[in-house]
């Protein structure tokens, strides 16, 4: 069995409230996100690019945000749930992520992030990776108005310890 890529993308707009859900972190901040879930693009994104991998479509098709049992759904649920649809034989063998952002600045929370999702997937936190950058001001994402997060996984043959 050969490896597999995938490739995540979420974004979302700025709206009222007192913090923001990234890599499973509650970050103080003077605005929250405008989301059906706990709005957490760092997370959706690692779905996303998980599902893209496992060839399992996107995470629209697995938790509509039409359906109202996923109405503010902490997202490492939604992370927990995708990891069950990784092909049999496949683990994740690492995650490199970037979240685009002009504030809050985000280099305090990058460790704990990486621990989060490192956690959720069940791999060293050496193997995952977590930046973070500003758009320089443009676009929706600099003028304040919402966040992005990327993310690319590799999923590889699960081999048994010992073997």
């Amino acid at each position: 069995m050969n490896p597999k890529v995938g490739f995540g993308y979420d974004v979302h707009r700025f709206c009222e409230g007192d913090h923001i859900m990234l890599g499973g972190e509650r970050i103080a901040h003077s605005q929250g996100i405008d989301a059906h879930s706990d709005g957490d693009v760092l997370l959706h994104a690692i779905c996303d690019a998980i599902l893209g991998a496992s060839g399992a479509g996107d995470i629209g098709q697995h938790f509509s945000d039409q359906d109202s049992k996923y109405e503010n759904i902490d997202s490492r649920i939604l992370l927990q749930n995708v990891m069950r649809k990784v092909g049999d034989g496949f683990v994740v063998g690492n995650v490199d992520c970037t979240v685009v952002l002009e504030r809050p600045k985000l280099g305090a929370h990058v460790r704990a992030m990486e621990a989060n999702i490192a956690e959720l997937l069940e791999i060293p936190a050496s193997h995952v990776n977590v930046k973070a950058t500003t758009n320089e001001g443009m676009g929706f994402v600099g003028s304040g108005e919402g966040i992005a997060a990327y993310a690319v996984v590799l999923l590889v043959p699960y081999v048994p310890s010992g073997l």
